[in-house]
């Protein structure tokens, strides 16, 4: 059964592989960041978003310094679950530097690699690589 929906959640994840990263974008082959790729897959999962995700400016985490994805993964999707205990297709949250809230999110495609929106570039797997490792601050599994 988790097998069927990982498969599902990175299928969707990969379809978006090449759109455009556009700040506050939520659209296949459009644009999405990070947070919209994450709003899109659960879109296709359920139907509809779970909530309505008012705007943000791209310095958001640095400037109110509140815990707004992390405190939006604990709503959504409940308590994380250990990186020892991640599989393919949890969401990946990660935190830029030690002080600052966490501010990026992706989902794990394998022990090695992610899907993400990434900025300047476009919706990408990367390799998990040490420097990504060391900064996931939760993982989360979709209901």
């Amino acid at each position: 059964m988790q097998d069927d929906r990982a498969a599902l959640i990175l299928a969707i994840a990969e379809g978006f592989l090449g759109t455009p990263y556009r700040h506050q974008g939520a659209t296949r082959g459009v644009g999405c960041d990070c947070i919209g790729l994450i709003r899109c897959v659960w879109r296709e999962l359920y139907g509809a978003e779970p909530e309505a995700v008012p705007p943000y400016a791209p310095d958001w985490a640095e400037r109110s310094g509140e815990e707004r994805l992390l405190d939006a993964g604990l709503r959504l999707f409940g308590p994380p679950i250990a990186f020892s205990a991640a599989a393919p297709g949890d969401v990946l949250l990660f935190r830029w530097r030690a002080g600052c809230a966490a501010k990026h999110a992706g989902i794990l495609c394998d022990a090695g690699h992610f899907i993400h929106a990434y900025e300047q570039q476009a919706v990408t797997r990367s390799a998990l690589v040490p420097a990504w490792r060391r900064r996931i601050v939760a993982v989360h599994r979709f209901p």
